[in-house]
């Protein structure tokens, strides 16, 4: 009997989440079972990833080298050097639901503050129906502020309940995304000479971002088979939430940027730029997914048949770090953002269906994109588990023989070292997160400074509380078919 597309997908679905509980049961079942094996193990896994953790540690350096010569260069100015550059317009994406009028002030601020001609700018503020009523107040106030700053400011007003949807940014930026190209194609401005922004609606673009952008789409051969992704920032309200959210929030940073000198690792994530054409070749993001962010990198990159990747950008975008009405509010919150972000994983049974389909990819483009989703999101869940919590169990449980032999003996040693080795990264993310603070009105010397390096010592606790248990959440819902819906994290100011 043939299995049912459904049936097929579903397996594929499973996949993820059945190899994070076999792991930890596997793990457990060898302590109890053959505790000697499972000290190698452990021994093993810790040296691996100490391996892993140097290597990210020279990225990250050589990704912020980047990110300081890159932020001192007058862009504008260069890119008044190349022809064709006066052709280039952008088109910004602002998607909104229930964020404050404040917050979306800052945004939009940071837009028409730019150093780019503005008169080559579209700005397109995607609303949603279910907010109405507060919505287009907003609207029409920012309306009021800054439509002269801007070639054109549309907004857009996604109904709500539309069949076969999934309400969220992607719908609502979907929905918006046709409404702005009616009114391209009105304007009369070729898609190829139009740069999307996709922006998360606390975004605040670097000043230099739209002629950096500009630059490196008109220095590209075939710039519209790139998405081009900047170093997100989590700077907004930095000063105003707990160091857990700053520890949470300046790891994504770091990871990111470790990523940036990979490209070929690299899924476009948050906040980022592409071609115009390319979006309307691909149909735009789809309506019915929680991550759109990444899926669309997806879609280009099955569209063009394998011909399609991110280009890294080294200057930043800077958003909210999470918070909350209270501290317990602002947990809930952040780790509601992370499985949220964890549900990426619904990529893994959508590539390997459509890579068996297309037959045009190379067969080492498919390998290498499903290997990092894959490798990345199996890693997330268990290795913070396996290092913090799972890598004492042995020695702890064994039976005194084993706890006597030699490498029972010296197991313990050895581990400290490891660990010890791997709080040379925790040295080097606590003085780059310094660097990456905003100090208007902070003294270099402020106990706030202090506390800001101190906070990493929360590094483990923050992986497994909002990396580990999430990132299992979400490959569990996944496997079991409880599937997430889009959660709009919450914005507050002081």
């Amino acid at each position: 009997m043939r299995l049912s597309d459904y049936v097929k997908y579903r397996i594929l679905e499973i996949i993820p989440g059945s190899a994070i509980w076999l792991t930890f049961i596997g793990i457990i079942l060898l302590i109890f079972i053959k505790p000697l094996w499972a000290v190698y193990f452990i021994v093993v896994f810790d040296l691996y990833w100490l391996i892993r953790v140097v290597y990210l540690i020279i990225y990250i350096i050589l990704s912020f080298r980047n990110f300081r010569r890159d932020s001192k260069i007058n862009w504008r100015q260069k890119i008044e050097n190349i022809k064709g550059y006066e052709k280039i317009y952008h088109l910004i994406f602002m998607p909104t639901y229930k964020e404050p009028l404040e917050v979306l002030r800052m945004s939009f601020q940071s837009l028409a503050d730019v150093d780019y001609p503005h008169e080559r700018i579209l700005v397109v503020f995607c609303i949603e129906e279910r907010d109405r009523e507060e919505a287009l107040k907003n609207a029409e106030i920012l309306k009021r502020e800054f439509s002269d700053k801007f070639l054109r400011f549309i907004v857009s007003l996604h109904p709500k309940d539309l069949p076969g949807e999934v309400p969220g940014k992607g719908s609502n930026t979907a929905w918006g995304g046709h409404i702005a190209q009616k009114v391209v194609d009105e304007i009369g401005i070729p898609y190829e000479n139009i740069i999307v922004s996709s922006f998360d609606v606390d975004s605040c673009a670097h000043r230099q971002y739209f002629s950096y952008v500009t630059y490196h789409y008109l220095t590209t051969p075939n710039p519209t088979h790139y998405s081009y992704q900047p170093v997100p920032l989590f700077n907004n309200n930095i000063w105003n939430v707990p160091a857990i959210m700053r520890v949470v929030s300046n790891s994504t940073t770091f990871w990111l940027m470790s990523e940036q000198l990979r490209p070929e690792r690299l899924f476009t994530f948050s906040s980022h730029s592409m071609s115009f054409k390319t979006l309307v070749d691909v149909g735009f993001w789809q309506n019915d997914i929680v991550t759109e962010d990444s899926r669309i990198f997806l879609q280009g990159l099955l569209h063009y048949d394998g011909d399609y990747r991110v280009k890294s950008l080294h200057l930043p975008i800077s958003m909210d770090a999470v918070a909350g009405k209270n501290i317990w509010k602002g947990f809930e919150n952040l780790y509601k953002q992370q499985r949220r972000w964890a549900w990426g994983v619904e990529h893994f049974p959508y590539l390997i269906w459509n890579f068996s389909k297309n037959k045009k990819i190379p067969f080492l483009t498919k390998f290498r994109y499903l290997w990092n989703l894959t490798e990345g999101m199996y890693s997330w869940a268990t290795a913070p588990v396996i290092i913090f919590v799972l890598g004492y169990l042995p020695l702890r449980l064994s039976s005194i023989e084993v706890q006597t032999s030699i490498i029972g003996q010296n197991a313990p040693q050895v581990l400290k070292y490891l660990m010890g080795g791997a709080m040379v990264g925790l040295f080097v993310s606590a003085a780059l997160s310094v660097y990456f603070l905003p100090h208007k009105g902070i003294k270099m010397r402020s106990p706030k400074i202090l506390i800001m390096v101190l906070q990493w010592l929360l590094f483990p606790f923050c992986m497994i509380a909002f990396g580990s248990l999430p990132a299992t959440e979400a490959q569990t819902r996944l496997m079991l078919g409880k599937y997430l819906g889009f959660r709009v994290t919450e914005k507050f100011r002081r």
